[in-house]
């Protein structure tokens, strides 16, 4: 079991459409926040435009000391935390750099057989994800823990 004094990421659920204000807000009270996002080209009838999507719709990962997690809720936009089992849903920090790590492309599985459907070990963090949709060498797959999808590409 942790020691009371070390950090600890957890997830906090926001309101919707609100993650990245709510990260803004939790680095100037001086917390440690990760809010995975990706950059997606979008079309409107009369231009194209690159915007910023976050990868966990309506969720931050912050990174505090187990004292200190009331003091997110002086934040607005702050909904609750993430549980698991009775308690703060605990990330670790393979698993953080692993998101990161995915979401920088630098992520690989090879391809022996991969169908939709199966489960697969995520690299670095050894959690358990399954296949959504293989395109040429591109594989989305869900984080069983998460629940977040990730995308990297085949070797």
């Amino acid at each position: 079991m942790k020691d009371a004094n070390t950090s600890s990421w957890y997830v906090l659920y926001t309101k919707p459409r609100t993650e990245l204000k709510v990260a803004q807000r939790l680095e100037a009270l001086g917390v440690e926040v990760y809010v995975p996002t990706r950059t997606e080209v979008r079309q409107w009838s009369d231009r194209k435009k690159k915007v910023t999507v976050c990868v966990l719709p309506s969720m931050v990962l912050v990174c505090l000391e187990e004292k200190d997690t009331a003091m997110v809720f002086d934040v607005p936009g702050v909904v609750r935390y993430l549980f698991e089992e009775g308690k703060r849903a605990v990330i670790r920090d393979q698993e953080i750099q692993a998101m990161q790590s995915f979401l920088e492309g630098k992520a690989s599985q090879e391809t022996l057989g991969l169908q939709i459907g199966d489960k697969l070990a995520v690299p670095k963090i050894n959690q358990q994800a399954t296949v959504i949709a293989l395109q040429g060498k591109k594989c989305l797959a869900r984080l069983t823990r998460l629940g977040a999808v990730v995308s990297f590409q085949l070797q």
